[in-house]
């Protein structure tokens, strides 16, 4: 197709411009290979199929923080959405009821200094 052609012939632009690697994106498997097996650059894939250089993911979709959609090209390692929303309101409830932060989590000065400082008000 002239799609896959002009894609095609774009990967080798980029490498002749000086491009260090290219990331295709949602490409189909068989011209993401080919454009691998051309280049002497590193294709990196994120919905290209198994025969790019490396592959890439957004993080999001791989720890399961979107529960509404998943795309076709990414895998979901754990399901991260629930275990978020309940340590966000923990974290909420312990602030609005002051029991976070503690002086475990809050730093300390001189005593001194406070009083100097105070006293120059």
């Amino acid at each position: 197709s002239r799609a896959a052609e002009r894609l095609l012939g774009d990967a080798q632009a980029l490498e002749e411009a000086g491009a260090f690697a290219i990331v295709l994106e949602v490409v189909p498997s068989l011209l993401a290979e080919l454009i691998t097996q051309r280049a002497s650059i590193p294709i990196i894939g994120i919905g290209a199929g198994p025969n790019c250089d490396g592959q890439v993911q957004v993080f999001h979709d791989m720890l399961g923080w979107n529960t509404d959609f998943t795309p076709k090209h990414a895998k979901r390692y754990v399901e991260l959405a629930e275990i978020t929303r309940g340590a966000i309101s923990s974290f909420i409830s312990e602030v609005q009821s002051g029991a976070f932060p503690t002086d475990e989590q809050s730093f300390t000065m001189d005593g001194d200094v406070i009083k100097d400082l105070k006293g120059s008000d």
